[in-house]
C-alpha cells in the first residue's frame, strides 16, 4: 500500500514538471474591421433625372 501511495505522489509530482511549453506564445493579428464606402449622392439623383427628362420628352412631344 506504501508503493502505491508513493507512485501516485510521485507522478503527480512528475506531471507538474511537464506542464509548461518552451515556445513563446503565438500572438494572432487583430481582426480590422473597415467601414463600407458609401455611394455616392449622384447614383441617388438618377431615378429623378431620368423622371424629369420623360416629363420634358412628354411635353415636348405635344
Amino acid at each position: 500500500m506504501k508503493k502505491l501511495a508513493l507512485a501516485a505522489a510521485i507522478s503527480l509530482a512528475a506531471t507538474s514538471a511537464f506542464a509548461g511549453n518552451l515556445k513563446k506564445p503565438v500572438m494572432e493579428a487583430p481582426v480590422v474591421v473597415q467601414k463600407a464606402k458609401q455611394t455616392s449622392s449622384s447614383s441617388a439623383a438618377i431615378v429623378p433625372l431620368i423622371l424629369l427628362a420623360v416629363v420634358v420628352a412628354a411635353a415636348a412631344a405635344k
